[in-house]
């Protein structure tokens, strides 16, 4: 925790030239104040930026995020709604993914944007993150640019050739 702690306090002022604005997503409930202060004070010095949100999923899962936001919205005495849940995630301030790309060969979503990979195109490589550069993105790319985006229609639905009921 003391490197994040170091790094919070050399890319913060980076992050604040550049516009970019940063979001500690996850779970904060265990770390120590010295951490949570730090992950509070970046947010905050970068809270009014625009060019760019920066996600660092920290502590994050997808089944703590469904969780949370259900007991936060329960606790409120709002109606648990697929809408009032979107709402209530710890990424409700972002578009869902329209790809996510998991590395390692690992062919599973791993507790991570459960919610929101819905449908979200998916792209497996047997590459290692670090490995992982911008050809490997490239080829990710085209894939995607190939696939035809149905969001749970058929093909039928989505090009409009759908026989109406009689």
């Amino acid at each position: 925790m003391d490197i994040l702690a170091l790094a919070l306090s050399r890319e913060v002022p980076k992050l604040q030239r550049d516009g970019v604005r940063i979001r500690f997503v996850g779970a904060r409930d265990n770390l120590s104040t010295r951490v949570k202060n730090g992950l509070e004070a970046a947010e905050a010095a970068t809270a009014s930026n625009t060019a760019l949100t920066l996600n660092v999923c920290f502590n994050y899962g997808g089944r703590w995020d469904i969780a949370s936001a259900a007991a936060r919205l329960a606790a409120a005495g709002t109606l648990i709604t697929e809408e009032s849940l979107s709402g209530a995630l710890a990424l409700a301030h972002c578009d869902d993914p329209d790809l996510l790309i998991r590395t390692g060969n690992e062919k599973r979503l791993s507790n991570f944007l459960l919610w929101q990979a819905a449908y979200s195109e998916l792209h497996f490589s047997a590459l290692l993150w670090p490995d992982f550069d911008e050809a490997a993105l490239d080829v990710a790319l085209l894939e995607y640019a190939s696939r035809e985006r149905r969001f749970g229609k058929t093909p039928e639905q989505v090009s409009g050739d759908v026989a109406k009921d009689a």
